[in-house]
């Protein structure tokens, strides 16, 4: 469903603020595959959701989804085939218009837009029926402008936007780290319904360990712009959070040692 081939990023370059974030990334996702994404800060998880939505080009390298060359399509254009949910709850909503109306936006990505025909009786019903399935109480709150909801509340109907239409591919970018718990899990919850319902090939970024362990078929951990591990199959289902902290601890331990070093050969020799 996906492949990302030999992608390179670089922000900034050739100036004192340059960043490689991604530094030769391959990566093939299979359809259906509920991937996570973990790594240190900096090491290039929200860059590569980023790069695969198209939020920017990428220097050089392909990107394949769906059987289609994206490498070079605008954002708008791959958003016909991804859904996206990001951290912040009121990021990818229309905060001043109603529950009814941001599904209908939805319910027509990628299609002419004009609300007053996506909004018909019958398409009011479907809403209010997978919202009730949220088990928020939104169903009878359809008038409701999204703005006025809480972030549990927001983000779960992000998610449900992010879905309407079965995306080939459905990106999750931290999106229960501005939570409390209770939200969080709840958000959880319904990301696990959905993407098994519908079978969902998804790119989830945690910092979380136990969302990490417990989530999805395989963990991917990113380090300086490119993959490290690879954990898949029976490996995937016997990690535990403990372990995946170990590993962790084992990085900072190393750039510990990486920064001795050029301090020591900086100090002798510069």
């Amino acid at each position: 469903m996906l492949e990302i081939r030999s992608v390179h990023k670089t922000f900034h370059p050739g100036t004192p603020n340059e960043v490689r974030a991604l530094a030769g990334v391959d990566l093939t996702i299979t359809e259906g595959s509920f991937t996570i994404i973990i790594g240190t800060n900096g090491s290039g998880k929200s860059t590569l959701l980023s790069a695969t939505a198209g939020s920017f080009l990428v220097d050089s390298g392909e990107l394949r989804l769906a059987g289609k060359d994206v490498t070079s399509w605008p954002e708008h254009r791959r958003a016909r085939l991804i859904g996206r949910v990001f951290q912040n709850p009121f990021s990818g909503t229309a905060p001043n218009l109603s529950i009814a109306e941001n599904l209908s936006l939805a319910a027509r990505r990628g299609l002419g837009r004009g609300l007053g025909l996506a909004l018909r009786r019958s398409r009011r019903s479907e809403m209010r029926e997978a919202v009730r399935q949220l088990n928020m109480g939104l169903e009878d709150r359809l008038d409701n402008a999204i703005g006025s909801l809480s972030g549990g509340q927001r983000q779960a109907l992000t998610l449900l936007m992010a879905t309407w239409r079965k995306p080939s591919l459905l990106l999750l970018d931290e999106h229960t780290a501005a939570l409390d718990p209770k939200s969080a899990d709840q958000v959880i919850s319904l990301t696990e319904q959905l993407v098994a319902r519908d079978r969902l090939t998804t790119l989830m970024v945690t910092h979380s360990m136990q969302q990490a362990a417990a989530l999805g078929d395989r963990i991917v951990m990113m380090h300086r712009g490119r993959v490290l591990h690879d954990l898949g199959g029976a490996e995937k289902k016997r990690v535990r959070p403990e372990e995946l902290l170990e590993r962790f601890e084992e990085l900072r331990r190393s750039e510990l040692l990486d920064e001795s070093a050029a301090a020591m050969l900086e100090r002798n020799y510069v």
